[in-house]
């Protein structure tokens, strides 16, 4: 059985085993054997170097971009029909209302250029009406300035200009030249952009590229924004992997239209493989490489999965290790949160490296996440105690060097806590990551003056918990549940009920295992959209899933809740 797959297990027998516990919850032995954790961990391991790239989602964003900008790509149909398939009823597009704008001024971009094209009909469903649907959302959520205040996504004071610009020359263009089935919308007014946001910013970058200065290379990831001024710009350069800034939207921007490039060009070869992967659709970023790799190893050796590491894998987090950190891939910068992972693993693998690229990090007050960030990030700070406390763990004659830091790491992650006992984070929608991440690095390097902290956050998990033994902020999920088991279990919780919490929170995990939540692009058909149990909640341009880091983090839930004290199934052989 492939853990979190999405077909079930050909033998009858398991089946009947797992409804058998997961409906009556009566023997969960049973159905926790069928999960072998450690089989299942190394299969995952495994997979980060057969898949060196990664595992991210699909994103509506990033797919709607190529439909826009590179309909002589490989996959187009495809990835036009995934946009009219995943239009929600309100005729926006993305998980989550608070996150719709973005994706949504994409997909109505993209689907008015392909109708300007002469596409009428994906299948059954009029591209007409899609058009008309997401105009109709974007203007109506216009008249309430699109829910401000947006939600904190890399480049979206350039993304939405840009993309709001798009929109309105398209309905200009309605206007001397009408489509059918958006006669309607001949001589409407502008689409306005959201209070407080104008096209300065868009502008300044614009500029930048036609004047062939480079651009920063945290620019490189939204080149799209570019517009014509991004098409074989001199500043930019695709990487050796062959994209620009980890984007297939911002390499289909540099390359242009059809023709202006040799079809062996790598870029454009490495973004034909890209849309390959999920028969059409593109993910925002990608290669996450050491991103990945270090998220999922943290997270399976924390819980004490019993996992063997390649020395191939153990190597490929190390070595790409610069005076400035690492990146989470190719063609991004180099960042604190990535590098913190990265360090904080190699240490728990017996790899210790000296953390001392984290100082390029350090604005005095906060580690930010990388150099010019406009913002704060409570995981990133998080991620950097649990860098110089594990180094310092196991490096006792560093604690001079980093003991101080670790202190005021501590004491900033104490500051930022909610009064609920929660923390947010500008990385991830959840405040079930959020306050995993802080609540841990509390625990584990906070000292005596943190445990107060990691008291009100474990009181916040256990009074948020659903009435079906999950958690989750907008509805329960197999990811933030295995949040709230793994600071409850890591942290030593000991109040009234928790015994039977973590027992409902991993029968919910159990049920999720079942419906195949969360499988990963080696587990399904090319193309075929993410189980809609497990939404996007992590911050790119898009949300996004990365699909390995979220089973690695249910696998090690899963470790801990059987290995648990108050479980029935501790004496499972299967760990």
């Amino acid at each position: 059985m492939t853990f979190l797959g999405r077909g079930r297990a050909p033998d009858a027998a398991i089946d009947t085993a797992i409804d058998a516990a997961t409906n009556t919850a009566t023997d969960m032995t049973t159905a926790q054997d069928v999960v072998d954790i450690a089989a299942e961990a190394g299969a995952l391991v495994a997979g980060l170097l057969a898949r060196p790239w990664g595992e991210p989602s699909p994103s509506v964003y990033e797919t709607a971009r190529l439909v826009a900008l590179a309909p002589w790509l490989a996959g187009h149909p495809e990835r036009l029909a995934f946009l009219v398939d995943t239009q929600r009823p309100d005729g926006g597009w993305g998980a989550h209302e608070e996150y719709a704008l973005v994706p949504t001024l994409s997909a109505t971009d993209a689907v008015l250029a392909e109708l300007r094209r002469g596409v009428l009909h994906v299948g059954p469903r009029s591209v007409a009406a899609s058009a008309d649907e997401g105009l109709r959302a974007l203007f109506r959520w216009s008249r309430r300035n699109f829910g401000a205040p947006l939600p904190d996504l890399p480049a979206i004071e350039l993304i939405v200009p840009s993309l709001v610009a798009s929109i309105n020359a398209r309905l200009r263009e309605l206007g001397e030249s009408p489509l059918d089935g958006l006669h309607h919308w001949r001589g409407t007014v502008p689409l306005p952009l959201p209070q407080g946001m104008d096209g300065t910013k868009l502008e300044l970058v614009r500029s930048r590229l036609r004047s062939g200065d480079p651009l920063p290379v945290k620019l490189m990831h939204a080149l799209e924004v570019g517009g014509e001024a991004a098409f074989q710009a001199r500043g930019v350069r695709p990487t050796p992997e062959g994209l620009v800034g980890a984007s297939p939207a911002a390499t289909a921007a540099w390359l242009g239209a059809a023709g202006t490039v040799e079809a062996s060009h790598p870029a454009r070869l490495r973004l034909e493989a890209v849309t390959a992967v999920d028969g059409g659709p593109v993910p925002c970023a990608t290669p996450i490489t050491v991103f990945e790799r270090g998220w999922v190893l943290s997270w399976l050796i924390r819980a004490g999965v019993p996992v063997t590491v390649p020395r191939e894998l153990v190597a490929s987090l190390g070595e790409r290790l610069g005076p400035g950190g690492v990146a989470a891939g190719p063609g991004l910068p180099a960042d604190a949160d990535t590098t913190s992972v990265a360090l904080y693993t190699l240490t728990l693998l017996g790899e210790a490296r000296e953390p001392d690229s984290l100082w390029a990090y350090d604005t005095g007050t906060h580690f930010c996440t990388w150099q010019g960030e406009q913002g704060f990030s409570t995981t990133v700070n998080a991620h950097v105690l649990d860098a110089f406390g594990q180094y310092v763990v196991a490096r006792p004659g560093a604690r001079p060097r980093y003991g101080p830091a670790v202190e005021r790491l501590a004491g900033l992650l104490r500051a930022r806590q909610h009064a609920d006992g929660s923390w947010a984070d500008r990385w991830h929608a959840s405040p079930y990551y959020a306050t995993v991440c802080c609540a841990l690095a509390l625990h584990d390097f906070g000292g005596a003056e943190s445990a107060e902290s990691v008291r009100r956050a474990v009181r916040w998990v256990s009074s948020t918990q659903r009435a079906d033994g999950s958690w989750g902020l907008w509805r329960g999920t197999a990811e933030e549940t295995a949040y709230a088991l793994q600071l409850l279990l890591l942290t030593g919780a000991s109040h009234q009920g928790v015994e039977a919490q973590v027992t409902r929170g991993r029968d919910h995990l159990l049920r999720a295992v079942r419906r195949g939540s969360a499988a990963g692009p080696a587990d399904r058909p090319a193309g075929t959209p993410e189980p809609p149990d497990d939404p996007p909640m992590w911050h790119d341009k898009d949300l996004y899933l990365p699909v390995a880091i979220v089973r690695a983090a249910v696998l090690g839930a899963l470790h801990l809740a059987r290995s648990a004290p108050c479980s029935p199934c501790s004496t499972s052989d299967k760990t």
